[in-house]
């Protein structure tokens, strides 16, 4: 029984994986700077466009529910698609961004970065919830 827990959540932390993937391409990513911000190989992610099984530890599984979640308070907080997939990309003047896109500050592959930036999309739904 915990062999198929096991292949159960290796599957549901695949098909993550894809979504994630998905949504960087949206974000204009690279499959380059997709891995960078997950932490997986170029390998893992060309896996992950084919819909194939990628193994994932818990540090990958942490960035690709991150990004899953910004994508998700992005879509709470805006109604068109330009600001939604193209909010991430946009210069942010506020403090911790001091001028960089989100984006320029997930490629730097830091997971305590990627970490920050979520937290700071994610107060935009305020009260959204």
């Amino acid at each position: 029984m915990q062999a198929a827990t096991q292949l159960a959540q290796s599957e549901a932390a695949s098909k993550s994986l894809h979504v994630a993937v998905n949504v960087l391409s949206k974000w204009q990513a690279t499959a380059e700077q997709m891995a960078s911000i997950l932490g997986v190989s170029s390998a893992s992610i060309a896996r992950a466009k084919r819909k194939e099984n990628v193994s994932l530890s818990r540090d990958q599984i942490e960035r690709v529910s991150y990004i899953l979640n910004i994508h998700g308070a992005l879509r709470t907080v805006f109604d068109n698609p330009e600001n939604v997939y193209g909010f991430v990309r946009k210069k942010n003047h506020n403090p911790f961004f001091n001028g960089a896109t989100p984006f320029e500050l997930m490629v730097s592959g830091s997971l305590a970065t990627l970490y920050e930036v979520f937290k700071r999309v994610d107060a935009l739904r305020g009260a959204q919830w």
